[in-house]
């Protein structure tokens, strides 16, 4: 639903509304079938909403009503296991797979038709992730985005239209417009190449005492385009459907890229691939199919001919992995894990137990406890074979380091960074991602060292589904919960809500008390750091999580509860020192626009007994706004909403008329 305000209240708008409205009170909306684009948006992106884009939009709309239904049933399933005080099960392997004509018993046992691997994807060291455009920029300064990524000797590069895409504004549509330009090989993306190019080379020689780009146009070449779409749970703040309610984004970032891109990606010989985020069950994977498969179809391209990668990202998937890759066959060519949102999922499936709390956010690495599992998993699925021996790809998890900063400080967090890329290398992962394009060759010769292009049809267990294996994928163990970690956590929080405010999906952040310690480095974080942080002092707060630590500062304790009193004391400090810092490290100008907003957002999502399912709900309905009195009413109209009935205000507020 979309909802504006009128006479000081938020009212659902509807399209008989739109239609009786007087030309000059309201934006100008164009019809295009069974799309409304918001505003003159039509025309000053008519290089990406073009006839072609929109026919492909309208042939998908009535998909919108199904994501919608799909994602009240994710909230409905939530709410039961809260109020039943019941976990995660694997499925019944005598039923079938929502959507599809596949029992989930064949599906674990590989009796499906999967992919094969395109040529370019059978290596896929190391991918790059970030976005092709930037907030508030002219397009020769965001494409360099793209520049960077096609030029830093990544195999693969995904383009985020998601978690680290901004979207103040249209930035979602300079997204689109960027990989269009660079994927057609425009002269302004050109020139901006050749400049990155000659940038990055400065920079190598002095991090490795050689270039990184020799020949910088055939350089282009090298790189395979990935694009990850918005996950399912997103809505377009551009695009309403025929019944007045907001276009899945899924459905829209989908159209858009493959439609402005494939045929140019096909005479280059290169595969369509897609991300998959956030995806929670094997049914919404099957309605992930049915849209690429119609979007196949109205295209006029075989079924399987675009590829998808899934985000492992969900603790229900990691119950449901083999009924996953048969839900999206021919489509399915690997996992990747996702760390910061799979911890994310595993907090919200669990909030309703008393008992799992998370540690310090540092503790939770891929080899503790329940990630442990989860990882295990998931390369176990991939080497399962499917009815024609084919296997899939396990892309490695994001390392989020920038070699910035003193020189003891990058020497040992690389080495932190190239120790865990062996150590998914190790345990058999084809690749890895980076955050950064300056990481690419500091890991990549991990891979390069192993030699093997892939680990396709590495020999591991097949994936059993037994009480043992439920209770691994929730496992708890011992970890410091100290004051030290609350301050990281609730820092990092509010910087990373400030950051999205101004447009900064992907940010480099580290805690307030690290400004100026060029010891201690920035990492990149995304949308995705932001949701961890807070479920973690959301499960510290509400059900009273031990400290293991003393703090002189404080005065707490090793076993005191780590209590609401402590958390406003601690946001107050850790505010403060964020109003003090330097524009550096948090813009002037956000100190008193989006900065006291991400603070009053934190705050609501804590301060809810009813665990809010995304903090990025809070955070969306509050782009482009920086009026902190218009913030407090969004978010006290979205918590009671949610409250009430389980309903998620998602759609663009302003909108509007």
């Amino acid at each position: 639903m979309i909802f504006v305000v009128r006479d000081g209240r938020y009212r659902p708008l509807q399209p008989l509304i739109l239609q009786n409205l007087h030309p000059t009170e309201h934006t100008s909306y164009n019809m295009t079938s069974k799309i409304t684009i918001n505003g003159n948006l039509q025309e000053t992106y008519s290089d990406i909403y073009t006839p072609e884009a929109l026919a492909a939009l309208s042939a998908l709309a009535d998909f919108n009503k199904e994501i919608k239904e799909a994602m009240q049933a994710r909230i409905k399933r939530r709410a039961e296991r809260e109020q039943q005080k019941k976990r995660i099960t694997f499925l019944d392997p005598g039923s079938y797979i929502p959507r599809t004509n596949i029992k989930v018993q064949d599906a674990r046992d590989g009796k499906f038709e999967g992919a094969v691997i395109p040529a370019d994807l059978q290596r896929q060291w190391i991918q790059g992730t970030g976005p092709a455009a930037k907030p508030n920029a002219p397009i020769e300064s965001s494409i360099r985005n793209v520049a960077y990524a096609l030029l830093s000797g990544a195999d693969g590069w995904m383009f985020d239209a998601e978690d680290a895409l901004g979207q103040v504004q249209t930035m979602s549509l300079d997204n689109q417009r960027n990989l269009k330009l660079a994927i057609s090989k425009d002269p302004v993306f050109l020139k901006a190449a050749e400049v990155v190019a000659a940038e990055m080379n400065r920079w190598a020689m002095s991090f490795f005492g050689q270039s990184i780009v020799t020949d910088w146009r055939q350089q282009l070449d090298f790189t395979t385009k990935l694009f990850r779409a918005r996950g399912l749970h997103l809505d377009d703040r551009h695009m309403i459907d025929a019944d007045g309610v907001a276009m899945a984004a899924s459905i829209v970032d989908m159209s858009l890229y493959v439609v402005n891109n494939y045929q140019e990606l096909q005479k280059a010989g290169s595969s369509i691939v897609l991300y998959l985020p956030k995806i929670q069950t094997a049914g919404e994977a099957a309605l992930w199919n049915d849209m690429i498969t119609a979007l196949e179809n109205h295209l006029n391209l075989p079924v399987g001919t675009i590829k998808v990668y899934l985000l492992v990202e969900q603790l229900e998937a990691t119950h449901q992995l083999m009924e996953i890759r048969a839900s999206l066959g021919k489509h399915f060519v690997g996992y990747n894990t996702g760390r910061w949102d799979y911890i994310n999922s595993v907090a919200d499936a669990m909030a309703w137990d008393n008992s799992f709390i998370n540690p310090d956010i540092e503790a939770i690495t891929m080899t503790y406890g329940y990630m442990r599992n989860y990882e295990n998993r998931v390369r176990c699925a991939v080497n399962t074979p499917d009815l024609n021996g084919n296997f899939a790809l396990w892309q490695g998890g994001m390392e989020p380091n920038i070699p910035v900063g003193s020189e003891e400080g990058v020497t040992a967090s690389m080495k932190k960074a190239v120790a865990g890329a062996e150590r998914e290398q190790r345990e058999g992962a084809s690749g890895k991602w980076v955050a950064h394009w300056k990481m690419v060759n500091i890991v990549r010769p991990v891979w390069e060292k192993a030699g093997q292009p892939n680990q396709l049809g590495r020999e591991f267990p097949r994936l059993t589904y037994t009480q043992q294996d439920a209770d691994g994928l929730i496992l708890i163990e011992a970890a410091p919960t100290t004051i030290r970690g609350a301050r990281n956590l609730l820092s990092v929080a509010i910087q990373y809500g400030n950051a999205f405010g101004q447009g900064m999906q992907a940010a480099a952040l580290k805690p307030a008390d690290f400004f100026g310690n060029d010891d201690i480095l920035y990492l990149m974080e995304d949308m995705a750091t932001g949701e961890i942080r807070l479920s973690i002092l959301w499960e510290w707060v509400h059900k009273g999580a031990k400290l293991t630590d003393d703090d002189p500062q404080t005065g707490v304790k090793a076993g005191d509860a780590f209590t609401m009193k402590l958390f406003e004391e601690l946001l107050q400090q850790e505010y403060d020192k964020l109003l003090k810092a330097s524009n550096k490290d948090v813009f002037d100008t956000s100190k008193t626009t989006t900065l006291p907003i991400a603070r009053e957002i934190a705050v609501a999502y804590i301060n809810s007994e009813v665990k809010l399912p995304w903090f990025i709900d809070l955070l969306n309905i509050n782009l482009n706004n920086t009026n902190l009195e218009v913030a407090k009413e969004r978010i006290r109209i979205y918590v009671e909403t949610f409250k009430k009935d389980g309903t998620r205000i998602t759609g663009n507020l302003d909108f509007k008329a």
